[in-house]
């Protein structure tokens, strides 16, 4: 809250309804934000146990800009209620007990997501050596890959909830397999959404996890142009479908997984590449890749310069691009990712700013959003579970470039948008990835 719009009064002028800024640390009071609007009189009552002589409120925030005029009514209530002090103190404890559980539930989220961001990079070094032994190796480096899906495909299909994380941006050099890892790992997401059988997500996951490999035939004259590309450097480039596809073949993977390989690039319109398939001509696994190949290189194309955001991404596919995707198959993305996937900066219902970490697929509308507070150290940002915390909801998502420069800094938006996904809520059974 701007402290240009905020006024100063005395703490028994508190009343319903005053949108109030406590000028504590985070941990210094029971309440989920530092700043909110009081919706009960047992709040008033908390704030005041608090030891603060004077708050801030914001009247633009606030239902009535008055407070004052119930200000001797409400003292002389107070003096009147001795049991109303005992019931204030209960629900303090109450609130903080609630605030102890909330900071508990953050440092166990933390070690997760340090496990889970472990997971995703040894991942990805793994598919560093599948593509390098691809040519060289192809009999160890097809089992292999299909072994590390097989994995990952239980993992998610067998979990009984699914949490998907955004990651960060240390990536030790394996950049170049991220997106070999994200069109698997969202491909198989959707997978699990359509309930589909662990053999088939198994070949779905190989399909994607080696759709670009016909990209070695392509020389790095054309693959690192910064310029566009002319008419027959483009017609050279979309022959890595084919190349790819004959690739497979020599390689003895499944059909589904070859026309995989072979179409990631048909459009339901019949714009897409090399064959100007069309609608149900494409195969239906090719058809999933399709969409998150496309959701991927918009959000971690070639110059990063040129990145939109998760939510501008989905919104651009749903609204601008929707002819070209199974329409089915785009609203099976959009009801894993949700309207604010991981890695979207969203101001919150109450005027925080913060980022979102995970998505649960089965509740996506109400994310974990790490939120920005000055007064908050950046590694102990708060994670506000809004499954848990339903007072609170996404107003809007905001561009990175339009948030205040140290809000920025807080929640270090990714350059690159990766996600993995916490495998530790499996089935006993499943593998570990």
């Amino acid at each position: 809250m701007n402290h240009l719009e905020s006024q100063t009064i005395d703490v028994d002028q508190l009343r319903v309804g005053q949108y109030v800024h406590l000028d504590l640390k985070w941990f210094e009071h029971p309440f989920a934000f530092s700043h909110f609007k009081i919706k009960s009189q047992s709040q008033i009552k908390i704030i005041r146990g608090l030891g603060l002589k004077t708050v801030r409120i914001n009247p633009e925030l606030s239902d009535t800009t008055a407070p004052q005029e119930v200000s001797v009514a409400s003292a002389q209530g107070e003096q009147a209620a001795q049991p109303e002090e005992v019931a204030a103190q209960n629900d303090s404890q109450h609130v903080l007990r609630a605030k102890l559980a909330m900071m508990e539930q953050m440092r166990i989220r933390r070690e997760g997501a340090a496990r889970i961001e472990s997971a995703f990079f040894n991942t990805a070094k793994i598919i560093r050596d599948i593509e390098k032994d691809i040519y060289s190796r192809p009999q160890e480096a097809v089992p292999q890959a299909t072994k590390l899906v097989a994995q990952i495909a239980e993992s998610i299909l067998c979990a009984p909830e699914l949490a998907i994380q955004v990651m960060g941006d240390e990536s030790g050099g394996e950049e170049m397999y991220f997106h070999s890892l994200n069109v698997t790992m969202l491909s198989i997401m959707m997978a699990r959404d359509l309930k589909m059988p662990t053999d088939v997500a198994g070949v779905l996951g190989v399909g994607a996890l080696l759709h670009d490999i016909g990209r070695k035939e392509v020389p790095n004259t054309i693959l690192l142009k910064t310029e566009p590309l002319t008419q027959a450097e483009r017609n050279f480039y979309e022959m890595h479908c084919q190349f790819g596809a004959d690739m497979g073949l020599r390689l003895h993977l499944p059909p589904a997984a070859i026309a995989i390989i072979r179409e990631h690039h048909e459009m339901f319109d019949g714009s897409g590449y090399p064959a100007r398939l069309k609608g149900e001509e494409i195969n239906l696994l090719a058809r999933i890749v399709v969409i998150a190949n496309y959701y991927d290189e918009l959000c971690n194309p070639t110059y990063l310069a040129n990145a939109l955001t998760p939510h501008e991404t989905l919104s651009l596919m749903f609204s601008r691009l929707r002819g070209k995707f199974d329409p089915k198959m785009l609203q099976v993305l959009i009801r894993c990712l949700g309207v604010y996937p991981p890695g979207s900066i969203v101001q919150l219902s109450n005027g925080a700013m913060g980022m979102v970490v995970t998505v649960n697929t089965a509740r996506p509308m109400r994310p974990t959003v790490m939120v920005y507070d000055a007064g908050v150290p950046k590694e102990e940002a708060i994670l506000l579970d809004m499954e848990r915390e339903t007072d609170f909801n996404i107003a809007k998502a905001i561009r990175p470039n339009q948030v205040a420069r140290e809000v920025y800094n807080y929640l270090s938006p990714r350059k690159r948008v990766s996600y993995y996904f916490d495998a530790s809520a499996a089935s006993p059974k499943s593998g570990k990835s």
